[in-house]
């Protein structure tokens, strides 16, 4: 594999784990201030799934990156 593709494929990850989080944090959002699980919002649940998404969204591709330099 060219070192092009690995990092296109990487990029790929990166971008993925980012957007992930970011849905993880609009599903929280969602329960909160919605009916979607009960009825006036689920805040507590909904708070957690978007610290959650937001921990995601910032952790995740700081710590591929670090797995990938050093493999």
């Amino acid at each position: 594999m060219t070192d092009e593709a690995i990092y296109k494929k990487r990029f790929l990850i990166f971008t993925a784990a980012r957007l992930a989080g970011l849905a993880l944090m609009g599903l929280g959002a969602a329960i909160a201030f919605s009916d979607l699980v009960r009825d006036g919002g689920f805040r507590e649940l909904g708070a957690l799934l978007i610290a959650l998404g937001a921990v995601e969204s910032v952790a995740v591709p700081i710590l591929l990156k670090r797995a990938w330099q050093r493999g």
